[in-house]
């Protein structure tokens, strides 16, 4: 993972982190940290804890987004700081995070606008809405067969796309189950791409079962293989979501201070995902998935 963010991330980056509740790599994003990247422009879907925690520590001066917050617990209290200390900012002082907010399918129409290289995707989304009232980057086209006027957002490429997902091969072929998001249509809308895994497994793993390949290995730069590098989000048949962990971020993160100390203690204090695991007890006692088999599947002629 040292190497793949060394690499890959730059200060400056445009960088999409995706996974849509599941999937999402919390390594990545504190190996990030830990490099400390400044000035990113993290794009997400439901940024929730890890924009939090990467807010937080400095490395986002802008979050293109749709919908934010802890889900299912309430606010994400950094943001919720960031946001509110840059409306009180003067225009000409420095803002601490600019924002550039969407709904869930824009995001997802300006992924796969990018990943098709077209240079915007239109929708409905819109109709009778206030968000293209504070994003000047929603705009109107007419449609040339209908002439229905239509939402316009326009195509999203970062410079780097990274994902977590069950299982690739060493080419970066990736396979993924479960609850997907948009991370197909952010890989191939980037210029790098990293794959974070639970599992390298041998090309005859992925050939086996072909269709559950998301993202190939042709557009993919680096494989990490990092073990519950999801956590404390979900990675279908692995392990379950931390419900805990996630219940006590509304503390740990309303209060600057004892944030500050989680990211010294769990991040800055670590080496890498390893040695976070062994300062999470029984981790896997409470979160590993049991069994449960898909059918199998002839793919003979």
């Amino acid at each position: 993972m040292h190497d793949a963010v060394a690499a890959h991330v730059h200060d400056g980056d445009v960088v999409a982190l995706e996974g849509f509740t599941h999937l999402i790599s919390f390594a990545a994003a504190h190996e990030i940290i830990r490099q400390k990247r400044r000035n990113l422009t993290l794009c997400r879907l439901t940024p929730d804890l890890v924009a939090d925690q990467m807010i937080a520590a400095g490395c986002v001066s802008k979050l293109v987004f749709s919908w934010a917050g802890n889900p299912g617990v309430g606010s994400l209290h950094a943001f919720r700081r960031a946001v509110e200390s840059s409306h009180q900012a003067p225009v000409t002082s420095h803002r601490s995070l600019e924002l550039e907010e969407y709904s869930h399918f824009g995001m997802v129409g300006r992924f796969a606008a990018g990943a098709a290289g077209l240079p915007f995707w239109p929708l409905r989304n819109y109709a009778d809405t206030d968000l293209p009232g504070v994003n000047s980057s929603i705009r109107t086209v007419t449609c040339p067969f209908t002439g229905d006027q239509l939402a316009a957002v326009p195509a999203l490429t970062p410079d780097i796309t990274i994902v977590h997902a069950q299982r690739a091969d060493k080419h970066g072929n990736t396979q993924m189950w479960g609850v997907l998001g948009v991370q197909k249509e952010a890989a191939f809308a980037a210029e790098r791409v990293v794959v974070v895994v639970e599992e390298v497994v041998d090309e005859s793993v992925v050939r086996s079962d072909p269709n559950r390949t998301v993202i190939p290995g042709f557009i993919v730069d680096a494989v990490v293989h990092e073990p519950w590098g999801a956590h404390p989000s979900n990675a279908q048949g692995y392990y379950d979501r931390d419900n805990a962990f996630y219940s006590e971020w509304e503390a740990i993160s309303r209060d600057a201070e004892a944030l500050k100390r989680y990211l010294d203690e769990f991040v800055y204090g670590v080496a890498d995902r390893s040695a976070y695991l062994k300062k999470v007890p029984a981790l896997r006692e409470r979160l590993t998935a049991k069994p449960a088999m898909s059918g199998e599947v002839n793919y003979g002629f």
